[in-house]
């Protein structure tokens, strides 16, 4: 599937560029584009995911900024060695089971050590076309929600941009490193009934409205404490789910 496809058919050219940059990270990650070989033309790549060259352009220099590529004079972009600690393995959790509850909790716990920090620098450093991705993407989650389609890619997106508007490329690298999975919506939602999806959703949404609002206006304070809200809640819901399970355990 192109990066130009998912989610949302009208996006702004950051959130293609940050989805062009990541399928690219992934694929130097996993050895398709190995220390010194070259990467497709700005046209080839941007025939192949169904953007344009403006956001090709954009997403090389993302890898540029994190010294994964290199652009040469005259003859094109060229993979550098990775940085110690981000080899293949290292761009991924392998060792966590994600259709373990106690290993979403895990996630979530980490996340909220990072993400809260986040969202405050989110506040103070976005910049307006950062402040316009995360708008967009958090219209996309509603959107997602209130049809009924999975929402996790989305979600993600919206995560990423915040990182993103953090202007500083750790936070973005964590969550690329850790990778949609960290969004843990698909567990037992076919349990739930049409009242309890219905509630979900608007708990969901009024998080995110809170945590978007915040970073928008620049409150970095308000901006921590709703993501710690929100990922906080997320922890005790599927700490909630897990007592569930454990009721039928004899």
């Amino acid at each position: 599937m192109s990066v130009a496809t998912r989610g949302r058919p009208h996006q702004g050219s950051g959130t293609l560029a940050s989805r062009l940059s990541e399928a690219l990270r992934q694929s130097i990650a996993g050895g398709q584009y190995p220390p010194g070989s070259k990467l497709p033309s700005e046209a080839q790549l941007g025939e192949a995911h169904g953007v344009s060259r403006t956001v090709v352009r954009e997403a090389i220099a993302a890898l540029r900024s994190d010294r994964l590529v290199e652009a040469r004079q005259g003859a094109g972009v060229f993979v550098l060695d990775l940085p110690s600690g981000t080899t293949g393995a290292g761009l991924s959790i392998e060792n966590v089971d994600h259709a373990r509850v106690s290993s979403v909790i895990e996630f979530l716990e980490l996340r909220t050590a990072v993400e809260v920090e986040a969202a405050g620098l989110a506040a103070l450093r976005r910049s307006p076309a950062q402040e316009e991705v995360i708008i967009d993407c958090h219209y996309a989650v509603q959107a997602c929600l209130e049809a009924g389609r999975p929402s996790s890619e989305a979600d993600f997106s919206l995560h990423l941009a915040i990182a993103e508007a953090t202007n500083n490329p750790r936070f973005r690298d964590f969550l690329s490193m850790i990778g949609k999975s960290v969004i843990p919506r698909a567990a037992l939602r076919n349990e739930e009934s049409e009242e309890d999806q219905a509630a979900y959703i608007r708990l969901l949404t009024e998080e995110h409205d809170a945590i978007v609002s915040a970073i928008s206006t620049g409150d970095e304070d308000t901006a921590r404490e709703a993501m710690r809200r929100h990922l906080r809640g997320s922890q005790s819901r599927y700490r909630a789910l897990l007592r569930g399970q454990r009721q039928f355990v004899r």
